[in-house]
């Protein structure tokens, strides 16, 4: 069922979530959830359009990713982990509802992994405030845990390239089965929705929900998180290495011209064929290593590759009315040793160029941040944040939003940031288009979750699309500014995408000229 196609004016009938005690293990939990089901079909609710919620606590730590990896290829699947401690979302407190009851508890939610659609979100048109009420028609803040996962395309304007057709201009789902990796336990949940002005009923949603369940896997073991090696055969970077330096000479030009050009972010697409196929669920657990400070990510509607990541930045994070969001630029290796990388660290302090990278994203960030909230603080206004292979400089912003409804102003003003596009926009905007000759599709776009009284997005960089039988896209940007240097921007790019070559156990990347 598409939910945008459903009158986002009119409210559905029922929102509910219904736990069950925790039990021991994901098979039970199966059955539980399978009894749960039958239930509801012998007692169905009187709406005509509804969405709920079957949740049963697993007294197991498993993680989300060993369970999506054990579900054999199924789609559509998304997953979405945030990061750990440094995530405001860490701190989630739940209200269960199971009849008149309300339990009140809380738990860490470290992750989630979800398969099949109990309702997504597709349009020909670009994501828009319609879109969006159709969207939050589905979520309540008295069901915290029924979200949306998704993306949205880096340019609405740009034309869509084959490899990210099925995505369309933005793609979210509600999962029909989704696992919950949590600080102390895990929880399995089963979702059911219908809108009947949609010719789908309540009676066609648990038919759908009940044939996903038979294909569930409950055998859930743990994943190595490295990959076997992967015979290369070809790597084909667009832009070459010599067009990359006219690009970026180019961009020099007009950010010393009379243009109000300050800033562009260039990227380049890494085409990486394999002898053996890449499986992205394989791929993303090799990332979770690299994941301290960042996010990890899968989004994959049916018949399309899986859009993969392992971001560090954050667009932004809304509980209630409270928002942050972060300043992200400058980039630098980290050092062999603590006396290399602290030497590392002050030299990326004391760069004029990073400076003037990073301030101009921070400014930005924050006057439109000004344009919804009554006050914004940027704490700490400069500082580094460290990642396993590299280091940015950083800051943080929170502000109080005057009402919910600005969450879409918010998503629709943040991006695209200065760390993905440059500054002024439209400037940026514009010069992307005419320079870059691939789709960028998702990557560089907002990637996240719509909740109730709560949503958190990532900006969709240190990404690739995989795909059975293609092998892997891996996409990679830097910022020009004046003081910029092609050939130091295009060894950025190589330590940006190294988290996925050294998956494929590449010491130096074959590189076909185009």
């Amino acid at each position: 069922m598409n939910g945008c196609q459903g009158d986002p004016h009119f409210p559905l009938g029922t929102i509910e979530t219904r736990s069950f005690p925790a039990i021991p293990s994901p098979s039970l939990a199966l059955d539980r959830l399978n009894s749960a089901i039958s239930e509801l079909k012998a007692n169905p609710p009187s709406s005509t359009s509804g969405i709920i919620r079957l949740q049963v606590p697993i007294q197991q730590q498993i993680e989300a990713i060993d369970w999506l990896y054990a579900q054999h290829q199924f789609l559509p699947r998304c997953y979405f982990s945030g990061r750990g401690q440094t995530s405001n979302s860490s701190d989630l407190s739940i209200d269960y509802t199971n009849g008149n009851d309300q339990i009140q508890s809380e738990h860490n939610l470290v992750s989630v992994a979800g398969v099949g659609s109990a309702v997504f979100f597709q349009d020909l048109h670009p994501f828009s405030y319609r879109h969006w009420k159709s969207l939050k028609r589905f979520l309540s803040t008295q069901c915290p845990l029924i979200r949306t996962y998704g993306a949205i395309r880096f340019d609405a304007r740009a034309n869509i390239s084959s490899e990210w057709e099925a995505f369309g201009y933005f793609y979210f789902m509600v999962p029909q089965v989704e696992f919950d990796e949590l600080e102390e336990g895990s929880m399995l949940a089963a979702t059911v929705a219908w809108d009947n002005a949609l010719s789908w009923n309540l009676g066609h949603a648990i038919d759908a929900l009940k044939a996903t369940l038979s294909q569930i896997s409950s055998v859930v073991l743990k994943q190595r998180r490295q990959v076997p090696w992967t015979p290369m055969l070809s790597n084909n970077h667009i832009p070459s290495k010599t067009y990359w330096n006219l690009a970026v000479n180019r961009a020099l030009q007009k950010i010393r011209s009379n243009s109000a050009l300050i800033k562009v972010v260039l990227a380049r697409r890494s085409t990486v064929i394999t002898a053996t196929d890449i499986d992205p669920i394989a791929w993303l657990a090799c990332l979770q290593v690299e994941g301290e400070n960042a996010y990890q990510f899968c989004l994959q509607p049916p018949n399309a590759p899986a859009f993969i990541g392992n971001t560090p930045e954050q667009l932004f994070h809304r509980k209630w009315l409270g928002i942050t969001s972060e300043a992200l630029a400058g980039t630098r290796a980290r050092g062999k040793s603590m006396p290399e990388d602290l030497q590392i660290e002050l030299e990326l302090l004391s760069s004029p160029k990073d400076h003037l990278e990073f301030t101009i994203v921070q400014e930005s960030i924050r006057r439109k941040l000004e344009n919804v909230c009554n006050s914004v603080l940027v704490e700490p206004k400069k500082a580094i944040r460290k990642l396993p292979r590299v280091q940015h400089l950083y800051a943080k912003l929170a502000g109080r939003l005057r009402s919910e409804e600005d969450e879409f102003d918010i998503l629709s003003s943040l991006h695209p940031s200065p760390a993905v596009c440059g500054f002024p926009t439209e400037e940026a905007r514009v010069l992307i288009a005419e320079t870059e000759v691939f789709d960028r599709g998702m990557y560089a776009g907002p990637v996240g979750w719509f909740g109730g009284g709560e949503s958190e997005f990532a900006v969709g960089i240190r990404s690739a699309l995989v795909e059975k039988g293609l092998g892997a896209m891996i996409f990679a940007g830097t910022g020009v500014v004046e003081g910029s240097n092609a050939s130091l921007e295009w060894d950025e790019l190589e330590l940006k995408i190294s988290q996925f070559t050294k998956l494929l156990k590449l010491e130096v990347p074959l590189e076909i000229k185009s």
